[in-house]
C-alpha cells in the first residue's frame, strides 16, 4: 500500500523527480509537495485506488499528510467497511 501511495505522490507531485528525499512519515504539507488542491486530487486517488470513502470531517493532517498517516488512515477505514 505504501509503495502505491509512494508512486501517486511521485507521478503526480513530484512529477517524477527522485522520492529518495521523501521518507514515509514527511509531512507533504510541511515538506511543500501537496496544496489544498492537491488534497482533492490526493482523495480522488484514495477513493478510487482502495475502495474507501472519505468524509469531510476525515480531511486533516492526522489522515492525510505523509505516506505513513495514508496508510494507517486507508487501512482503518476498510476495516471499519
Amino acid at each position: 500500500m505504501k509503495e502505491k501511495i509512494r508512486e501517486f505522490i511521485t507521478k503526480n507531485f513530484l512529477f517524477g523527480a527522485s522520492d529518495s528525499d521523501l521518507n514515509d512519515s514527511d509531512s507533504f504539507l510541511d515538506k511543500g509537495i501537496i496544496d489544498s488542491t492537491g488534497m482533492l486530487e490526493l482523495v480522488a486517488f484514495i477513493e478510487e485506488d482502495f475502495g474507501v470513502k472519505v468524509q469531510d470531517e476525515e480531511l486533516v493532517p492526522e489522515n492525510l499528510d505523509s505516506i505513513d498517516r495514508l496508510a494507517d488512515f486507508i487501512s482503518r477505514k476498510k476495516v471499519l467497511a
